[in-house]
């Protein structure tokens, strides 16, 4: 706890955008330095076993040439954990996937897959990887994820994010309060995100106990706005020098 948290920049949509062209641009890779000259403290891929998005080569570029460290989403199966091993991020952050979905719905069931992740965690800890559980704000999960050794969790704040009425906030948040601190006296580091914007995230930056946050399609998508003006100034620009090597 203190007065400093962490940023994990995701630029899985900086890929989404990409992939909607199969080409080579926008480079998850230079938005991940962009971010890292902004102030983010890491970056955070998830590799999704459809390749929806992040590509295996993006997963080892950004690891090798980014100048802080790699927090890697993945699924809990034997393709993510040899890719995981052979990359060696900085950390792996395990995470529920199901094909269908169009991003993450909900946190780990820990508790019916123990034994499992147990023997993930193992297997990760073993290369120097740190390794972190995505839960929701439950303290029978956050039981389980002590239990089988997680060194940290990420406390899912999509419900906090998709409320509106102003009393089912607060008591999202005050679950996920009481999560953060049980998290704590069991002697695990607090992480949080999914859905996070620079309206809601307040309150939850107001937690002590949470030292790290996820965030990125929010950013992804601000960044569209702010940089668009800039862009568009620039295509006139270079449009203007082709009007003036034009044959007189």
């Amino acid at each position: 706890m203190g007065n400093k948290i962490r940023l994990f920049v995701n630029v899985d949509h900086v890929a989404t955008i990409r992939e909607a062209r199969k080409t080579v641009e926008p480079d998850p890779l230079e938005a991940a330095l962009l971010a890292e000259k902004s102030g983010a403290d890491g970056i955070t891929v998830h590799l999704r076993e459809d390749r929806r998005h992040i590509q295996d080569d993006d997963v080892s570029h950004i690891r090798e040439k980014i100048h802080t460290v790699l927090n890697l989403e993945m699924a809990a199966v034997e393709e993510m954990v040899q890719i995981a091993l052979k990359t060696k991020p900085y950390q792996v952050s395990l995470v529920p996937e199901k094909r269908q979905e169009i991003t993450t719905e909900g946190g780990l069931n820990v508790i019916s897959q123990k034994e499992h992740l147990k023997n993930v965690r193992e297997r990760i800890q073993s290369q120097g990887i740190r390794f972190s559980l995505f839960v929701d704000p439950d303290p029978r999960q956050i039981d389980a994820a002590r239990e089988l050794g997680a060194e940290s969790i990420e406390i899912n704040t999509g419900l906090y994010t998709e409320l509106s009425d102003d009393v089912a906030i607060q008591r999202e948040l005050e679950k996920i309060r009481n999560s953060a601190r049980h998290a704590t006296e069991l002697g695990l580091r607090v992480f949080a995100g999914h859905g996070l914007t620079d309206e809601n995230v307040v309150a939850i930056a107001g937690i002590p106990e949470i030292e790290e946050l996820n965030i990125g399609h929010s950013l992804v998508s601000r960044s569209v706005y702010y940089g668009l003006e800039q862009a568009v100034q620039n295509m006139i620009q270079a449009i203007q020098k082709g009007i003036t090597q034009r044959p007189h």
